[in-house]
């Protein structure tokens, strides 16, 4: 007899999740392919129907953006990026112990993070201090591509390109130009053409708005943390807000052939370690992998669990092995949220074998 989920277990494991000092709320959805399978809840300061930022999960709608443009021929991967960005944003990019790789960059390198181009979020700049550090204490500022590109020319690369992989939000702010470039519309319009409307997503939407106050407020530890500007400014590489239900709907187009060929995936496991900060996990090609070591689980291993995580907690994945997808929120930056969440996602595959 199939094996199905165990609803007052999961229940309890999300209640179990908000505590008084790390998690406030959380939501989360699991589904299987055909929908037989389904659960949802929420705890804490959220319902189930509440929309979140999905922060860096916003980066595999990119993917598909990226994925559509290259089947209609409007580029390739291997494209040098300055064949598609403004000179003023592309010159002068990765200078590396006086060698200048800018024109060696391409979209691959972008969108596998393997440019080397330093993550203007988490870099520690001259002073010792990262981006991320005024923002964390509450300094709500907007992050546009001009002043990304303008700290990122002053910091020293990570290395020369296509060598290594190292997380950089720089990255897919410069694909959410080249998106705008190629297409003549905005990151917002396109979100809209490509995934919102054929998937008649109706409360999923590009954050613009900074008086807009209905997605759910993330924390970094017990600090309340709300960034309106900042969140308006980053619409490519975190900006999207929406609901688990409607998440899901997004995650299941993305692994079951809406958007492209499903054979499409294999091609993107082209995985390099990613290293802290932000976590320790696999990535490919617009795709990340959760590492899960089989000596932590040798007698039910669960297999790939392929997705996307975002900094506040946020994840959408994919474990084909159970042919179970997950996503959620649990609005906490500081790793709390994302070693629960992996904790609960992983049991509940387990579960299933």
């Amino acid at each position: 007899m199939p094996k199905n989920l165990n609803p007052a277990s999961l229940d309890q494991s999300i209640k179990k999740m908000v505590d008084s000092k790390n998690i406030f709320s959380v939501a989360m959805k699991v589904e299987n392919g055909d929908g037989s399978i389904s659960w949802s809840g929420a705890a804490g300061g959220m319902q189930v129907e509440d929309r979140y930022f999905i922060a860096s999960v916003t980066k595999m709608y990119i993917t598909v953006i990226m994925m559509k443009l290259i089947e209609e021929g409007k580029l390739s991967l291997e494209d040098k990026i300055n064949s598609h960005l403004p000179v003023d944003y592309s010159e002068g990019l990765h200078v590396l112990k006086g060698v200048d790789y800018s024109g060696q960059l391409t979209v691959r390198h972008l969108i596998s993070n393997t440019s080397g181009i330093p993550d203007y979020f988490f870099h520690k700049q001259e002073n010792g201090r990262t981006s991320a550090d005024e923002l964390l204490e509450g300094k709500d500022e907007a992050w546009p591509l001009s002043r990304t590109i303008s700290l990122i020319k002053k910091l020293k690369p990570n290395f020369k390109p296509g060598t290594k992989a190292a997380y950089s939000d720089s990255n897919y702010q410069l694909l959410g130009k080249i998106i705008e470039e190629v297409t003549g519309k905005s990151i917002q319009e396109v979100m809209k053409t490509y995934i919102f409307e054929p998937l008649q997503l109706k409360n999923t939407y590009v954050y613009e708005d900074t008086s807009d106050t209905d997605p759910a407020p993330f924390y970094y530890g017990a600090k309340k943390l709300w960034l309106p500007k900042y969140m308006a400014s980053i619409g490519p590489e975190g900006g999207i807000v929406s609901t688990v239900d409607e998440v899901m709907v997004f995650l299941k187009a993305f692994f079951s052939g809406v958007f492209f060929p499903k054979d499409k995936i294999e091609s993107m496991k082209q995985w390099r370690m990613i290293l802290p900060p932000p976590g320790l996990f696999l990535f490919g090609v617009g795709l990340e992998k959760l590492w899960i070591p089989w000596i932590f689980s040798p007698i039910k291993y669960p297999g790939e669990i392929l997705g996307f995580w975002g900094q506040t907690g946020t994840f959408a994945f994919y474990n084909p092995k159970t042919d179970l997808y997950f996503c959620g929120a649990t609005n906490q930056i500081n790793g709390s949220g994302h070693r629960k969440a992996t904790g609960l996602i992983v049991k509940t595959i387990k579960s299933m074998l």
